[in-house]
């Protein structure tokens, strides 16, 4: 038991000792070296005690706030990252559709004498996409998600625009079926290309002269077909050019088939667009091995015939893979 002040002495502020009671000794007994610096420095560690538990427990608190805005953060993360992802398959699809029509467009374009469109111009054609680039993979912002979105329905409207100019191409096309069907339209043989329209050197005439049409690289006896339906004008020998087909496909339209082995057709025969008319050959003074000299004209002048081979765009194939005319 403590007793803070002397019984002699009744006032507090003159205290000069503290006694425990001691119960073996049945007494007070005084305190030594017991000082009021002693009481200062119990309540500075009480003090010290209680502050350090309060920020601790503030600590903790803080912790576990930022463990779920951390969370909260990561789950809202995620799902932009899911919506940049799917925006991002979405593009591409887009992208590679919208190019292919544009191209196809411009093919068919070509084949009914429109003006084709300048593919180089960013009216027309989509680029690569801009993000696969690391700025648009960290989205983390829902405003430049809605720009992306934004950005998509215009590439949308794009395409519902060239949809739209390519159903009137197929319209136009359909008006003008008896030039489609008559139209050089296709590789004559299934072979690589070699020499091109232009100038060049001649490897025989050791000089520089034009050349007039494609030499197709082939093996003597390989099926040449009519590119278009027509009617056989010539057969015989010209020379240089060796055994030499001519069909007039009307509508000023001519195509010329020079180095034969083998004619399969007649003068005057009517043709159907992949018609088997001769074999590849090496005849005439002006072949230096095995191989097709074919040439495009129209109205008398030479085209190049590289214009006028549309297979890829698929404009004139049937369910049997026999390249016709669309009827």
């Amino acid at each position: 038991m403590f007793k803070l002040f002397d019984n002699k002495n009744s006032d507090p502020m003159k205290v000069k000792k503290f006694y425990y009671y001691s119960p073996d000794k049945l007494k007070l007994i005084p305190i030594k070296n017991f000082i009021p610096k002693s009481i200062l420095f119990l309540a500075s560690f009480a003090i010290f005690i209680t502050f350090t538990s309060f920020i601790i427990g503030s600590l903790i608190f803080d912790d576990s706030t930022s463990l779920i805005l951390g969370k909260q953060n990561q789950i809202i993360e995620e799902g932009y990252e899911k919506e940049i992802d799917f925006l991002k398959n979405k593009y591409k699809d887009l992208a590679e559709n919208y190019n292919e029509l544009v191209q196809t467009s411009n093919d068919m374009r070509l084949v009914l004498n429109l003006e084709p469109l300048d593919l180089n111009t960013e009216n027309y054609g989509i680029g690569g996409s801009d993000f696969d680039k690391d700025e648009y993979s960290t989205f983390i912002q829902g405003e430049k998600v809605k720009n992306i979105y934004e950005y998509v329905e215009e590439i949308e409207t794009n395409l519902n625009f060239e949809t739209s100019n390519y159903e009137e191409i197929q319209n136009k096309f359909a008006e003008n079926i008896d030039l489609f069907n008559n139209l050089p339209a296709i590789r004559p043989v299934k072979s690589s290309i070699g020499d091109r329209f232009g100038m060049r050197f001649h490897p025989i005439l050791k000089h520089r002269r034009m050349h007039y049409g494609l030499d197709f690289l082939s093996n003597t006896g390989e099926e040449v077909s009519s590119p278009g339906d027509g009617v056989v004008t010539y057969i015989g020998n010209k020379g240089g050019y060796g055994k030499v087909i001519r069909i007039n496909h009307g509508f000023g339209y001519e195509t010329i088939y020079a180095h034969l082995s083998k004619y399969n057709v007649k003068k005057g025969q009517k043709i159907k667009r992949g018609d088997v008319i001769a074999l590849t050959g090496n005849s005439g003074s002006l072949s230096t091995g095995p191989h097709l000299h074919y040439e495009v004209r129209h109205n008398g002048v030479c085209l190049n015939p590289r214009n006028f081979i549309f297979e890829d765009v698929k404009l004139f194939e049937d369910s049997d893979s026999k390249i016709l005319a669309n009827r």
